[in-house]
């Protein structure tokens, strides 16, 4: 339902047709019987701060981001949460009744709502692929959920030293060529790389030294399961896919746009499978 009076959010990325966050929203909006929309923008980086300043003047109640702007948007924010701050990136974004644009990130506490019922009494140490935004934000959500030991590794060294800097004593970096050893005391092993994602290469890796109790997560959702996720299934291991990162980051934002907080119902899910083909 949509009307004059309706409230939208939006998506902006570039590209962005392959998002999920359309049919996410959508659901809810639907199931809750909402006067509103959420719809895809496709916009270029260079042009983001020019679309930005005119949301506001088209009612646009907030919107999501995806790559490439989680951080060229931080420029045209007037207010950022804590956690925003923190991880140096935004994903959610309110459109403040006076005008005011109002940064948020909600990837560190979707993935830790996503992995949640799984780590209970596992909150050791943790293996960390990957020095992006989204290894920024899942080594901070894995902070403050109290893992005191996080191992960082990633191709290009400089980046996860540069990354680990940012967070001191928790966060050490390996070598990329010392990821198969260094899993012998993992309690969880994130891969928050593309490796493994359709059209990449995939993730190399030997699971041999990971501990029978470890959890395995990959935050990528095209294919829902990765050979990383096949290869730890096959070997007995608890794992975890990405789709349940995204819609659980996904409850905050449409709670600050149409004013409810959703539920994650059991119904979701085969829906954003269908959606995904």
């Amino acid at each position: 339902m949509l009307s004059g009076k309706g409230k939208v959010a939006a998506i902006i990325g570039w590209p962005v047709a392959h998002s999920l966050s359309p049919a996410l929203h959508t659901f809810w909006l639907n199931y809750y019987n909402i006067d509103g929309a959420y719809i895809p923008m496709p916009v270029k980086p260079e042009e983001l701060g020019e679309v930005i300043r005119i949301l506001p003047k088209l009612g646009i109640r907030g919107f999501n981001l995806t790559l490439p702007h989680k951080e060229l948007v931080i420029p045209f924010l007037d207010y950022m949460d804590e956690d925003a701050k923190a991880i140096g990136a935004v994903n959610t974004v309110l459109i403040a009744n006076d005008g005011t644009i109002q940064g948020m990130n909600t990837d560190a506490y979707g993935f830790i709502r996503n992995i949640q019922p799984h780590i209970d009494g596992k909150k050791n140490k943790a293996v960390v692929l990957g020095a992006g935004g989204a290894a920024k934000a899942i080594c901070y959500g894995l902070i403050k959920e109290g893992y005191n030991e996080i191992l960082l590794l990633n191709r290009t060294q400089e980046k996860a030293e540069e990354m680990a800097s940012h967070f001191g004593a928790h966060v050490h970096v390996l070598p990329w060529e010392q990821r198969a050893r260094a899993l012998d005391w993992a309690d969880l092993l994130v891969n928050a790389t593309s490796l493994g994602m359709e059209g990449k290469e995939p993730l190399d890796i030997n699971l041999d030294m990971l501990p029978k109790h470890a959890v395995v997560t990959d935050i990528v959702y095209t294919p829902l399961q990765t050979p990383l996720l096949k290869d730890a299934k096959g070997r007995g291991y608890l794992v975890v896919d990405g789709l349940g990162m995204l819609i659980h980051q996904a409850v905050p934002g449409f709670r600050a746009w149409f004013g409810m907080k959703p539920e994650v119902m059991p119904e979701l899910r085969p829906h954003l499978l269908k959606a995904l083909g």
